[in-house]
């Protein structure tokens, strides 16, 4: 799951899950495991091979081509021996200059200079790293409380990370991302943007999560342009598959180790749906029309099938579970088997009632008497809850059987509904 150090009062969606044992259960069908390949891309940089003529300018300790491989070898990437050897005699990097001494000395002095969570090099591997920080920020950003732009600013935070990940990938498949010949208006080298390395053959991001990137860059394009509001909610799905889809690719090309559960924990919600909120929820204002016009635009392109593509986009219901034994509940998240009825429901948010107060129907008439409506009678309600059909299972939500000394009682939900109704009514109950 997503973290949320500063919890949202709202009670707003949240992007949640992360953690990859908790992932599988959502998606319809496990993802074969890949082993992480060695590429072709697994050399020395040139600062690296200037520090290596350093090395073997300097001799004492360096003379072994062995320990001087020790210094640029690491989880991340494996350089044969015989590299050093080739520097050594001049078979390959004439033409890069050796580095000066007290580059040298501020090279052995920072080594191994390695980010401690996940043993990556700061400077040999900065674009898995900045990738993976790209995406905590986003995260944060998203779940932090207070915000009001959330999601814009989670795009384009998470494009930055995508665009990271998938320059590392490259780079270690020794493919040059760069844009042959184009420079900035500054002069520095142009990289391919993400829209760019998607379009590449061999990108790893493919099918539904390149889809569910290519709709988050179509929705930047728009907000880039134009001031925009209330697309949080509409876009938490897509959201949520983005940053899950971030930390499958990123395991699978480049390790499990390098996942981002370990520093994005389960988040913790401080404030539970209550029926006003639900009623919000219910009555949010719709999509700008741009935005709307933008999403259907898109998705008119899309099949029945990359629609429902958890990697495009992923929907989570949660669902107060009221345990019969004392322990069976403290679990925060339960997992339901993907095709079976309840999976169904997760194509929507779900509010189960759990525990609810029981009102039996002079407390109803009572307590909607107090709301204001001092004319109600046990009779207006009585012919409220039989024009309905109140009881009817169709309307399961509203009270229940058996379950108070084998009588009929209203819940929360039929509360409301009867208020609604008594102010509808004008003055005929005030």
């Amino acid at each position: 799951m997503m973290p949320n150090e500063h919890a949202n009062p709202e009670g707003a969606l949240q992007l949640l899950v992360m953690v990859e044992d908790l992932v599988v259960p959502v998606v319809a069908e496990e993802k074969p495991k890949r082993k992480v390949q060695r590429r072709a891309g697994n050399t020395l940089d040139k600062w690296e091979v200037g520090v290596v003529k350093a090395m073997i300018a300097r001799g004492g300790s360096f003379t072994n081509d062995q320990d001087i491989l020790a210094y640029f070898t690491r989880p991340s990437r494996t350089v044969n021996h015989r590299l050093i050897g080739e520097i050594r005699n001049a078979i390959k990097h004439k033409d890069v200059k050796a580095a000066d001494e007290a580059e040298l000395d501020a090279f052995i002095a920072a080594w191994p200079d390695v980010d401690h969570d996940t043993g990556l090099s700061r400077r040999g591997d900065e674009l898995l790293i900045k990738a993976r920080e790209s995406m905590i920020a986003a995260v944060h950003v998203f779940n932090s409380a207070g915000l009001t732009f959330r999601a814009e600013l989670f795009i384009v935070t998470a494009v930055i990370a995508w665009t990271y990940l998938l320059h590392a990938w490259f780079k270690r498949d020794g493919v040059d991302y760069r844009y042959a010949g184009e420079t900035t208006k500054e002069g520095a080298e142009k990289y391919w943007e993400l829209g760019h390395c998607l379009k590449q053959g061999n990108c790893p991001a493919k099918g539904a999560v390149a889809k569910n990137l290519e709709f988050l860059l179509t929705i930047r394009h728009e907000i880039e342009h134009r001031s925009t509001n209330r697309i949080d909610d509409a876009l938490g799905a897509k959201l949520q598959a983005c940053a899950i889809n971030f930390n499958d690719v990123m395991k699978q090309e480049f390790g499990a180790q390098y996942g981002l559960e370990k520093r994005l924990p389960i988040a913790l919600q401080f404030v539970n749906f209550g029926a006003d909120q639900r009623s919000v929820l219910k009555k949010a204002s719709g999509l700008p029309t741009h935005i709307a016009t933008c999403i259907d635009a898109f998705e008119a392109t899309l099949t029945q099938e990359q629609m429902d593509d958890p990697a495009y986009r992923m929907k989570i219901a949660f669902v107060p579970i009221a345990a019969k034994r004392p322990g069976a509940a403290d679990s925060a998240i339960e997992f339901v088997k993907a095709g079976s009825a309840d999976a169904e429901q997760v194509g929507r948010i779900v509010f189960k009632e759990v525990n609810q107060k029981r009102y039996p129907p002079s407390e109803i008439v009572a307590k909607v008497r107090a709301a204001g409506f001092p004319k109600f009678r046990m009779q207006d309600h009585t012919e409220l809850w039989q024009s309905i059909d109140a009881k009817d299972g169709g309307n399961e939500g509203f009270g229940g059987a058996g379950d108070y000394k084998g009588s009929w009682v209203w819940y929360d939900k039929w509360l409301e509904r009867v208020t609604a109704f008594c102010d509808g009514e004008g003055d005929r109950f005030r």
